[in-house]
């Protein structure tokens, strides 16, 4: 896996491409000088988490037969400022939003399984985060 960030040279604005040419920008906050350009790299984060889990879930979901229509993921971090002058989350919630003729326990299986077993994000960021779930079914 390689990615290549690249400064757009304009405050902290700058654009991250992968191998396939997948491209997306970020930015620092305002009052460091960014321009409000693109995701910050802690929003990232949770953005790389929702996707990962995302990812899964729906797999897991075909495999079971499931019928799926719309799925949406609402990532919540709560940042600490730690001594050493940089920041982590503390916690990270995701909640999972779907629709579709599914059966309540498959999706909780599909859940777990995702947060606690086979998402790389979730489980790189469990090191140093306590991380939650919840969903809910949308008629």
């Amino acid at each position: 896996m390689n990615i290549t960030v690249n400064w757009l040279q304009k405050g902290f604005h700058m654009e991250a491409g992968n191998e396939e040419g997948g491209k997306i920008r970020m930015d620092g906050k305002t009052e460091i000088g960014g321009l409000e350009g693109g995701m910050s790299p802690m929003q990232l984060l949770l953005a790389g988490i929702g996707g990962c889990s995302a990812i899964d879930v729906i797999s897991i979901l075909e495999k079971q037969k499931q019928n799926l229509k719309t799925l949406t993921v609402e990532v919540d971090g709560d940042k600490q400022k730690l001594d050493a002058g940089y920041s982590e989350f503390r916690t990270i919630h995701l909640h999972f939003k779907f629709s579709g003729d599914l059966n309540p326990k498959k999706v909780e299986r599909a859940l777990e399984l995702s947060i606690t077993k086979y998402c790389s994000v979730s489980k790189a960021l469990e090191k140093g985060s306590e991380i939650s779930y919840g969903y809910s079914i949308i008629d």
